[in-house]
C-alpha cells in the first residue's frame, strides 16, 4: 500500500508540478500531502493563490477513540484552498475538503493561516479549522470536525521542518449515532515548497 502511494505521489509531482509534498509522522501515524498551485497549469490564474491538495492519513487507533486496529480505516482527502497575502508576513486562505473513510464522507468548510516571524531563519506558525454540519455529511457520517496548528522552520530554501498538532472528529448518525475523535496526535515531518 505505501509503494503504491509513493508512486502515486511521485507520478502526480512529475505530471503537475507540485507546489508542495509533505510527510509527516509520529510513533504510530503517518501522513503524506501534496498541493498544486493551479497557476503552473493556467496563465489566467495568479500565482500562490489557488490550491489542489490531496491527502493520506494511516493513523493508529490508540491515537483516537477507536477501539481497535480491525475498526480503523484509512482517511483520504482531496481540497480546493484560495489564499491571499494580507501583508509581507500573513496569509489567510478559504476552502473547502472532501475527506473519506470506509463509511465516512463528508465536505467541511473552513479556514488556513499561516504567519512569518521576524527571525533571521525563516520560522512560520500557522493553524487550519475545517467543520462540516449535517447537511455537508454523507454515508454514516453525522458531522467532521478538525483542526490543526504548526510550527515550520525553513532550514534550507524551500524545506522545512515542521512540527504540529492534528485533531480530526468524524462523529457517525449510523447505524448509531456516536462520537468518534478518529486521529489526535503530535506529529513532526518535512515539507518540501517548489
Amino acid at each position: 500500500m505505501l509503494k503504491t502511494l509513493t508512486l502515486l505521489a511521485a507520478s502526480f509531482a512529475s505530471a503537475f508540478a507540485l507546489n508542495s509534498v509533505e510527510i509527516n509522522i509520529n510513533d504510530k501515524d503517518l501522513e503524506l500531502g501534496a498541493s498544486i498551485d493551479m497557476s503552473q497549469m493556467n496563465d489566467t490564474v495568479e500565482p500562490d493563490t489557488v490550491f489542489l491538495g490531496l491527502k493520506y492519513l494511516h493513523a493508529d487507533y490508540s491515537n483516537g477513540d477507536i477501539s481497535s486496529s480491525e475498526n480503523m480505516d484509512d482517511y483520504f482527502e482531496v481540497s480546493f484552498l484560495i489564499k491571499r497575502d494580507f501583508n509581507s508576513n500573513l496569509e489567510i486562505g478559504l476552502g473547502m475538503k472532501l475527506n473519506a473513510t470506509k463509511n465516512f464522507v463528508s465536505i467541511p468548510l473552513g479556514g488556513e493561516a499561516r504567519y512569518l516571524l521576524d527571525t533571521q531563519l525563516p520560522m512560520y506558525i500557522g493553524g487550519s479549522f475545517y467543520y462540516a454540519p449535517s447537511v455537508l455529511s454523507m454515508s454514516d457520517a453525522e458531522s467532521f470536525l478538525e483542526y490543526r496548528v504548526h510550527f515550520d522552520i525553513e532550514v534550507i530554501e524551500n524545506a522545512l521542518i515542521t512540527m504540529g498538532y492534528r485533531s480530526i472528529d468524524t462523529n457517525y448518525e449510523k447505524p448509531v449515532a456516536r462520537d468518534i475523535n478518529y486521529n489526535h496526535s503530535f506529529y513532526v515531518g518535512f515539507k518540501f515548497e517548489f
